[in-house]
């Protein structure tokens, strides 16, 4: 009997769509890559404003990729076969924790990014509350999605308090006032993402304290900056573990620490509430499980490229980005002030920026968006949410001053460009419609048929066409009809929409 060849490899091929017959080369890949990434947006040079945070110091970022790289099948499962982790660990940790009103000794969990870090206080702050039956966290309504994600995985429910409609900041009363019996942690924002503001930690902390509360700052995107800005010369208030009654604290090193993404820090007051959030499990047959993380096994290169950053930039790297961070968003927040339309939502104290509408003379946000996304910057929409405005969301990095002239000149052209449309407008029948259509029960290709009537456009490549997290658009595709159809939809309708929509990314229906 022979065998053909060609037929074992069209087999092969037809069983496993996907998968080669045979190995590729690594410049063959490579090549794959860079084609695909073609459309994304980029990731240096200041002009995607979310997401991604470039020193613009191309030696930090081999220093942090050879040290990833190093790392990257050290399985940081089991510290004791591998206790190279331990060292890098307790380093990374150690400096977290002395710019955040702890030292060397502080209790802390390295993760894979705010979210984890976020999830893993909650659940601290739950377990060790054994006595609750149904927990409860108490969050601003400007409070990071992760909460709610928390709440979600971990069966806690959340609590949102309504914040100052003009500052953006928590409500210490109402916080305090929104606690009961079930309550085992509040949180505070250092700062908000969506607005760039601190809330009033050292007050609300306190109050935590004195019903026996714990007390979380999500300080996530804030964290590693707030001390360098404040050295820079900012009004930065006290908001970490040197203020009394706070008991966590979330700091994520691939922000503002420029490390590579997957590198976040945990903080605790004290050992005993670090042991809350780990996890252990004797009863298989298997080895001991003991978890400080979500994860189990994990590549250690995310940790091993933070410590390589932390390193390869040093303090007086650090101080300077954050002059220059912080010397760009004054400009930009004077820049805006002298653009008709448009206005800075509160007073932002980081380096975020929420660019909202002038309600004198309202431009249309989301097409501003595309208009200045077509002229090369990328600018986050985000929705409206109980009296909160929609506005556009600005991340500025120490890469951002070299640019933020031409940052207020697109902002300048792309407000013109949209001035005549005036403010937004959604067809009411689209949103009947969209409320009487449970988009649960639609399988995929039902959805992709139904997207035209939102303004998605899916005539063009599947890369042109489809949104991404943020309101953005793979390839450049116009969104202001799918983020203005958003933001007047109830935000359970947008969670089913956004929902659905990110399964039929992945199908070939959207995907391609």
């Amino acid at each position: 009997m022979t065998i053909d060849a060609t037929a074992v490899d069209t087999a092969a091929a037809t069983a496993h769509p996907g998968l080669p017959a045979r190995g590729r080369s690594a410049e063959d890949l490579l090549g794959e890559l860079h084609a695909l990434t073609a459309r994304d947006l980029p990731t240096r040079g200041g002009r995607t404003a979310a997401y991604v945070y470039d020193t613009g110091r191309p030696e930090v970022r081999e220093a942090a990729e050879r040290a990833y790289l190093a790392m990257m099948e050290v399985n940081g499962l089991d510290p004791t076969a591998f206790p190279s982790i331990v060292a890098l660990e307790r380093q990374v940790v150690g400096a977290t924790a002395a710019r955040l009103g702890g030292d060397d000794a502080t209790p802390g969990i390295f993760t894979s990014g705010g979210t984890e870090s976020i999830i893993l206080a909650v659940k601290a702050a739950r377990d060790a509350r054994p006595e609750i039956a149904e927990p409860e966290i108490v969050v601003p309504v400007t409070a990071h999605a992760a909460f709610h994600k928390a709440g979600a995985y971990l069966r806690v429910k959340v609590v949102p308090v309504p914040v100052d409609p003009r500052t953006f900041r928590a409500d210490p009363a109402a916080t305090d006032a929104a606690c009961t019996v079930n309550t085992v942690l509040v949180v505070a924002s250092a700062p908000s993402y969506a607005h760039g503001v601190i809330d009033p930690v050292a007050e609300i902390a306190a109050r935590a304290s004195a019903r026996g509360i714990a007390c979380h700052v999500d300080a996530c995107v804030g964290g590693w900056l707030l001390p360098w800005l404040a050295e820079a010369g900012a009004q930065v208030p006290a908001f970490d573990l040197s203020v009394p009654g706070v008991t966590s604290l979330s700091c994520d090193l691939h922000k503002f620490g420029y490390a590579p993404k997957g590198a976040s820090v945990l903080l605790f007051r004290d050992e005993a509430l670090r042991l809350h959030a780990y996890y252990a499990c004797a009863a298989w047959p298997g080895y001991t499980v003991v978890n400080s993380t979500i994860q189990s096994s994990k590549g250690a290169g995310p940790l091993a490229g933070a410590w390589a950053t932390l390193q390869a930039v040093g303090a007086d790297g650090y101080r300077e980005l954050g002059r220059a961070a912080l010397a760009a968003t004054r400009r930009l927040i004077a820049g805006v002030a002298a653009i008709d339309g448009l206005v800075v939502l509160g007073e932002p104290e980081a380096t975020l920026v929420a660019i909202g509408a002038d309600p004198d003379a309202p431009l249309d946000l989301f097409a501003l968006a595309d208009e200045a996304r077509e002229r090369g910057f990328f600018l986050q929409p985000q929705l409206a949410l109980g009296g909160l405005p929609a506005n556009l969301h600005l991340t500025l990095t120490g890469v951002s001053e070299g640019g933020v002239e031409d940052l207020l000149a697109v902002l300048r052209e792309s407000a013109d460009a949209v001035r005549a449309l005036g403010p937004a407008q959604v067809p009411a029948e689209l949103v009947a419609l969209l409320g009487q259509v449970d988009l649960t029960a639609l399988d995929n290709a039902s959805f992709a048929a139904l997207l035209p009537a939102t303004g998605l456009r899916l005539d063009g490549p599947a890369s042109e066409a489809t949104p991404t997290d943020g309101g953005g658009a793979v390839g450049g595709a116009r969104m202001a009809p799918i983020n203005r159809l958003l933001d007047a939809l109830p935000v359970a309708t947008r969670e089913a929409l956004v929902t659905r929509f990110l399964s039929a990314l992945y199908s070939p229906h959207l995907g391609g």
